[in-house]
């Protein structure tokens, strides 16, 4: 086995590209996120590693996703092993798990537990989503869709959609193709 799949993810490199790309300070980006400047300093120099919802609202800020930066952050591999535990779950947060690592044509993501209902997503390609535990509630479209155990949502590139699981340790599985995956601000619809 190679070392790439035991070495950490190093977001921070990703972070500061992405920043300079759109041309932003370092206190733009902290007042768009509700971080502070020192800490996405230690970010950007891999000085300190942000928690999942840390991510997101940096995410946010920069107009992207977390799993965009996360992908951004870990070169491409031709054969990767993602380990079950490779991420450390924070206790207080829900889990959150890439299942495909390095910038590549397909995202893979298992959420556990509850998932910010509140986010809106709107993804250039098309998306598979696949409840393998629990229940969720999918708005897309103006309508609302139930799924249970075994069922999928599938959804054209451009439809803004959200979802929250409905029932505790709600385990879904999103795959969704590569490119340039946007998190929606809840006030611009």
């Amino acid at each position: 086995m190679g070392d790439h799949k035991e070495q950490p993810l190093r977001v921070g490199a990703a972070v500061r590209r992405r920043r300079r790309a759109l041309e932003l300070t370092l206190a733009v980006v902290a007042e768009r996120s509700g971080l502070s400047v020192p800490f996405l300093s230690q970010i950007e120099n891999e000085r300190a590693r942000p928690s999942r919802s840390s991510l997101e609202k940096v995410a946010d800020a920069l107009r992207t996703t977390a799993v965009e930066l996360l992908a951004a952050a870990d070169p491409a591999c031709s054969v990767d092993v993602v380990v079950a535990d490779a991420l450390e779950p924070d206790p207080d947060e829900p889990r959150v798990r890439s299942l495909v690592r390095g910038h590549q044509q397909l995202h893979a993501m298992e959420f556990i537990g509850d998932h910010d209902a509140g986010r809106e997503f709107q993804h250039r390609n098309d998306e598979l989503m696949y409840v393998a535990d629990g229940a969720v509630e999918v708005e897309a479209e103006g309508r609302a869709y139930r799924l249970g155990r075994g069922d999928t949502l599938y959804l054209t590139g451009g439809v803004r959609h959200r979802w929250r699981a409905t029932v505790p340790d709600t385990r879904v599985i999103v795959v969704a193709v590569g490119e340039h995956i946007e998190a929606v601000q809840e006030g611009r619809r």
